[in-house]
C-alpha cells in the first residue's frame, strides 16, 4: 500500500520524508498591552513545521513541536498543513482531506525550496524551517535543537505591539536592516484535537498546535521607523497571533513577536 502513496507522492514531485527541517531566526517578543515593551531584549526562534494529517510520519513531529513550544516562550512554533497528501489513498484506508490544508502553504513551502537553505531540502512532510535558513526533518529532534541553539543572529529588529480597541492594535517596528521586507499578521488554532477515520493515519486521534488559518500581509518595512494598524481582527480563546518580518522573496525572518 505505501508504494501506491510513494509513487503518486512522486508524480506530484513532492517527496515523503527524506526528512529534514526548515528554520527561521527572528528577534523580539512580546503581548499586545497598553505598555509595549521592546522586543530587543529577546531573541526568539521561528519554527515553521509543513505538515498533514494525511502523513504517517508527521504526528511525531506535531508532538514535538507542541513540546517545545510549552517548554520554551522564546520559541514560536507554527504548523502550516500542507494539501498535497488530501488526495493520496492508503489502500483499503483511503484518503484523508486535512482539514486545516491549503495550497496557499504547499506554495510558501515550495518557495523556500527555490531558497539557498542549509539542511537537507526539498519538498516533504513533516519538514521543519528554522529561521528561515536552515531545513530538516521535523521528527529530528537532535537536528532540530542543533539549529535552534546555532541558529544566527540577523539585523536587529525591534517590535512593539499596543491596543487602539478591542479588535484593533498599532504594530511599531524599529531597525537598522539594509533590506526591504514584508510585515506577516499570522493567525492561529493553538489546540486541535482531531479524529481521523482514513487515510495513513485511520483510527487515530491527532493533535494539533499553532495550526496557521490565516496569513495576511499587513505592510512592509525597509528599516526605516514604521507603524502598521491592524483593525478588526478578534484573537480570544482558542485563536492567537504572531507578527513576521521576512525578507522579500520569502528571505530570512527578521523579527517576529506573538500577540
Amino acid at each position: 500500500m505505501q508504494s501506491q502513496v510513494s509513487s503518486l507522492t512522486a508524480k506530484t514531485q513532492l517527496a515523503h520524508p527524506p526528512k529534514s527541517l526548515f528554520a527561521v531566526l527572528l528577534v523580539g517578543m512580546l503581548c499586545i498591552g497598553s505598555n509595549p515593551v521592546s522586543a530587543s531584549d529577546t531573541q526568539l526562534a521561528v519554527i515553521e513545521l509543513f505538515t498533514s494529517q494525511g502523513c504517517y510520519s508527521c504526528p511525531p513531529a506535531d508532538a514535538l513541536l507542541g513540546e517545545l513550544i510549552h517548554a520554551d516562550r522564546g520559541i514560536i512554533g507554527l504548523e502550516f498543513h500542507v494539501d498535497y497528501w488530501d488526495e493520496l489513498t492508503y489502500g483499503r484506508a483511503g484518503n484523508w482531506k486535512d482539514p486545516f490544508s491549503s495550497p496557499r502553504y504547499t506554495d510558501r513551502q515550495r518557495k523556500y525550496h527555490g531558497q539557498r537553505l542549509s539542511g537537507q531540502r526539498g519538498v516533504y512532510t513533516p519538514q521543519a524551517i528554522i529561521n528561515g535558513r536552515s531545513v530538516m526533518v521535523g521528527t529530528n529532534r537532535s537536528a532540530v535543537e542543533s539549529a535552534l541553539n546555532s541558529a544566527a543572529r540577523f539585523p536587529r529588529v525591534e517590535i512593539s505591539l499596543r491596543n487602539t480597541s478591542d479588535h484593533g492594535f498599532t504594530v511599531s517596528l524599529e531597525g537598522d536592516a539594509n533590506q526591504s521586507a514584508a510585515v506577516w499578521l499570522i493567525i492561529f488554532d493553538r489546540k486541535r484535537v482531531t479524529s481521523v477515520p482514513t487515510g495513513e493515519n485511520h483510527g487515530k486521534t491527532l493533535t494539533n498546535h499553532n495550526v496557521v488559518t490565516e496569513m495576511r500581509r499587513v505592510g512592509d518595512w525597509n528599516g526605516q521607523s514604521t507603524a502598521i494598524s491592524i483593525d478588526d481582527i478578534a484573537i480570544a480563546g482558542n485563536r492567537g497571533c504572531a507578527i513576521l518580518v521576512q525578507s522579500e522573496n520569502q528571505g530570512p525572518i527578521l523579527g517576529a513577536t506573538l500577540c
